[in-house]
């Protein structure tokens, strides 16, 4: 019989994202479940790459099958290197491995080279992946694209196990505004810049708004003023869950054109609100919840294709009718559905 849950967190100190705050949720729903549950956290560093490995190691040497003589039933790993924990019953919900390691190799959103050490440290990376994970009693993953990789690069079959986001219980549907709202890090990978560059292709009353901060704040709010669009853009940064609560009840609609994104709050948070999302064909993903014209719009990763999206949404009755679509989609992912599926694959 399953009592005590470990939840294993590797967690770059001070950063707290979507997978952070997922780790929380989970031990929260586990508890609330009836299970004496603890998140066992171990700092993260992914830089240089030789870090790496002593990372996986660290994580290895941990037994979590007991803490001062009392058995702990079920440890639950989630993202690289957690997996790598020793314990009879380790089921893994994969949230995602090193993808700097994998698909993002040789592009513009990973580090790895084509240089004999980075060959090599990737090929090592992967092959411990493989037999670290094929441990688990059972392998779910968060999304069908997280799935995806473990199977092309691992050989290993992951079933999908999707969860509500985090702000689930609280989002609500709101008025039909004038802005198009974004949600995220400003990254690279996120591509804000091309919701930017879709405004010139778009109704001249329709605006963005960027809520989030990042390393491409500077650039994008200066990609603005040089595509003459800064009136047209608000950057509002971080916000309090509220706040970001009423950005989603009031806008338009949301745009998440990320690259080959495992997951994303981002959709099913805006399907929550009775919002339609705008996202890209190669988002990744969101394409798992987003049909086009159906609960949104999936188009060419392309500002024209994404800019017409916006100017059919204008139609507030479409929006609506687009929005409460999503809602349906969303409403469907539970929490329980969550914690009885870790919970029997140990078992």
């Amino acid at each position: 019989m399953i009592r005590t849950v470990a939840v294993c967190e590797a967690q770059v100190p001070f950063i707290h994202g979507g997978a952070e705050y997922l780790v929380r949720e989970l031990v929260r729903q586990f508890q609330i479940a009836g299970y004496e549950t603890e998140r066992v956290s171990v700092p993260f560093k992914w830089y240089p790459k030789t870090e790496l490995l002593r990372h996986a190691a660290a994580w290895r040497l941990l037994d979590l099958s007991e803490t001062n003589g009392r058995p702990i039933d079920l440890a639950v790993a989630t993202k690289f290197p957690t997996y790598f924990v020793r314990h009879p019953r380790k089921v893994t919900w994969l949230l995602h491995q090193h993808r700097a390691a994998y698909e993002l190799a040789g592009t513009i959103y990973g580090d790895f080279e084509h240089t004999d050490e980075d060959v090599s440290l990737r090929a090592h990376l992967m092959t411990l992946d493989s037999e670290m994970l094929g441990e688990s009693r059972r392998l779910y993953s968060i999304a069908r694209n997280t799935a995806a990789r473990a199977a092309r690069f691992n050989n290993l079959s992951v079933d999908v196990l999707y969860h509500p986001p985090r702000l689930a219980d609280r989002m609500h549907a709101g008025p039909y505004g004038n802005y198009v709202l974004s949600v995220g890090r400003l990254e690279t990978i996120k591509r804000v810049d091309l919701a930017i560059h879709a405004l010139a292709h778009a109704p001249s009353d329709v605006t963005l708004v960027v809520a989030g901060t990042g390393s491409q704040d500077a650039p994008l709010r200066a990609l603005a003023v040089s595509l003459g669009l800064d009136a047209r853009v608000r950057f509002v940064g971080n916000v309090d869950d509220d706040a970001l609560i009423e950005l989603y009840a009031g806008a338009l609609a949301v745009v998440f054109p990320p690259f080959d994104e495992d997951f994303g709050y981002v959709t099913l948070e805006a399907f929550l609100a009775h919002k339609a999302v705008v996202t890209t064909t190669d988002a990744g993903e969101p394409t798992e919840f987003v049909t086009d014209d159906v609960n949104g719009y999936v188009t060419e990763a392309t500002a024209e294709a994404i800019g017409a999206a916006f100017a059919r949404l204008a139609d507030r009755a479409h929006a609506q009718r687009l929005g409460d679509a999503g809602y349906e989609r969303a409403r469907t992912i539970t929490w329980m559905g969550v914690v009885e599926q870790l919970v029997g694959a140990a078992a």
